[in-house]
C-alpha cells in the first residue's frame, strides 16, 4: 500500500516570536530539532524526541509538530498500532493510530492541537485509512489542566471531532475499564467495505456483544 504524505506548514505569530506548524515531517528534520523539557506525558523528552524519529522513519508513520525556531513545542503521531494490542489484529494496512497529542504546558490554550491534527489530514491524504485514537484517562494531565476527567474527556472529543472523528463502541478490555475512556474513529471516504467489516470484528470480540 503506497503511503502517501503531503507536506504543509504554516506560520503563527505570537507577539514578537513565531511558531511553525510542519508536517509530515521526515527524521532527518526532526533529528536537527529539541524538544521542549514539558512534553513528557509518555516518556522523558529525550526518549520521546528519539521515538519521534522513529515513527517518521516508518513507511506509515507520521509526525505532525509545532516548532519555536529549533524547538518542539508540539506533536501528533500516525503510525500502526502496536503489534501487542488488539487494533493490530489482522494487519490491516489501511488502520492507522493517532497515537499522541502533546503540547508544552506555556502553549496551551492557542488552539495548536486542533491545527496539528488539520494539517495530517490536508488534501485528503488521509482518505485511504480508518483512523483511530484510544482515549485513556491516565494519560491525561488532569492536574495542570485543572479539569475534570469528565471535562476532559469532552475536551478531547472536541478536539478530536475537527477532523470529524467520533464515538465508536466497543469490548476492549481497557477501553472498558474506565467510563471515561473511549475510541474514536474517522472512516476515509476511500476505505472499502471490507476493511470497515474487518475493523468491525476487531472492535467486538465478545460475540454476545457483537
Amino acid at each position: 500500500m503506497e503511503h502517501l504524505k503531503l507536506y504543509h506548514v504554516q506560520t503563527i505569530p505570537l507577539e514578537e516570536r513565531c511558531l511553525v506548524i510542519e508536517g509530515p515531517v521526515p527524521p532527518g528534520r526532526l533529528a536537527e530539532l529539541t524538544m521542549h523539557p514539558d512534553l513528557d506525558a509518555f516518556r522523558r523528552p529525550a526518549e520521546q524526541h528519539k521515538a519521534l524519529v522513529e515513527i517518521a522513519g516508518l513507511e506509515e508513520g507520521r509526525i505532525i509538530l509545532t516548532r519555536e525556531e529549533n524547538m518542539i513545542v508540539g506533536y501528533v503521531t500516525f503510525h500502526y498500532p502496536d503489534e501487542q494490542e488488539r487494533w493490530s489484529q489482522g494487519n490491516m494496512e489501511d488502520l492507522v493510530e493517532l497515537g499522541a497529542i502533546e503540547v508544552a504546558n506555556d502553549y496551551r490554550s492557542l488552539g495548536l492541537g486542533q491545527k496539528m491534527i488539520k494539517t495530517a489530514f490536508e488534501d485528503g491524504q488521509m482518505e485511504q485509512y480508518i483512523v483511530f485514537t484510544t482515549e485513556y484517562y491516565w494519560h491525561w494531565d488532569l492536574k495542570t489542566s485543572g479539569l475534570s476527567v469528565w471535562d476532559y474527556r469532552k475536551m478531547m472529543e472536541r478536539l478530536m471531532k475537527v477532523v470529524d472523528m467520533v464515538w465508536y463502541a466497543t469490548d476492549d478490555p481497557e477501553i472498558c475499564s474506565h467510563p471515561a475512556n473511549c475510541l474514536m474513529v474517522r472512516i476515509g471516504r476511500d476505505v472499502p467495505i471490507s476493511s470497515k467489516e474487518q475493523f468491525d470484528r476487531i472492535r467486538f470480540q465478545q460475540r454476545f456483544m457483537y
